[in-house]
């Protein structure tokens, strides 16, 4: 299944192949202060296929809070919170925003609260990278 997703105008969007079809998609609450803020709910296939193009780079802004180690991609011109990244040992992991996937079926959401807030940070990470989406690429619409 292929879900496509963006921000609310479009500067931020993705595709994220997702193999096989899923018969439920995780749909993680996180409990931080800023996922609460944003009422970001993030889902992930770790044997998923990401590819994120990016209209204008200026627009991009990149919010690292808390260890410092996941990247919120926040869209400058709306405001939309549709990824999160995080780098370990050179490999990008992300997670995408549920609420910015167009079209989607709400049956297939399968809603869970989450809360990473008690892990220290070797667990934080050894949990991305065995349960985030590791074959991610950025492209830039008008390089």
């Amino acid at each position: 299944m292929q879900l496509q997703g963006q921000c609310h105008c479009g500067n931020i969007a993705y595709t994220l192949n997702w193999e096989p079809d899923p018969v439920e998609i995780p749909a993680r609450a996180c409990d931080c202060t800023f996922c609460t803020k944003h009422g970001a709910v993030w889902t992930s296939n770790p044997d998923g296929e990401l590819r994120v193009t990016i209209g204008d780079s200026e627009l991009l802004n990149r919010y690292a809070f808390g260890t410092g180690t996941a990247a919120f991609h926040i869209c400058r011109q709306c405001g939309a919170v549709p990824l999160v990244t995080c780098t370990v040992d050179g490999q990008v992991y992300a997670v995408v925003n549920v609420n910015t996937i167009d079209n989607l079926d709400p049956g297939l959401l399968q809603h869970r609260a989450a809360s990473f807030s008690e892990e220290d940070l070797g667990t934080k990470l050894a949990r991305r990278q065995s349960n985030w989406i590791a074959n991610v690429s950025f492209v830039e619409r008008n390089a």
